[in-house]
């Protein structure tokens, strides 16, 4: 937990990938063109991936990729934030963590 604390700690949006995973695609180009720049750390190539994917599953996030934070809050997964989307509440939280300046 300490880890993912430190590494969204700082950062308006950061997503937890994995290359393989299709919706943690879907989610990064969403972000992308809204003109986010999310930190991005793919779970499969960071060396204690495995660690932090566990971790990801202790608070609460099933499955635990992709994983998004927003001002340093877990939102959650590709459900989570395509509702927000969805609702027309993903852009003004995005704004409110300084992730978008428009």
């Amino acid at each position: 937990m300490e880890t993912v604390n430190k590494l969204v700690s700082d950062r308006p949006v950061v997503v937890f990938s994995k290359n393989t995973c299709c919706m943690s695609h879907s989610i990064k180009t969403l972000l992308c063109d809204f003109g986010v720049n999310p930190t991005v750390y793919e779970l499969d190539e960071l060396p204690r991936g495995k660690e932090v994917e566990q971790a990801l599953l202790r608070i609460g996030c099933n499955p635990a990729v992709p994983a998004v934070f927003i001002g340093g809050e877990l939102v959650g997964g590709a459900n989570e934030v395509m509702s927000l989307h969805l609702k027309r509440n993903l852009i003004p939280m995005l704004r409110r963590a300084g992730a978008l300046w428009v």
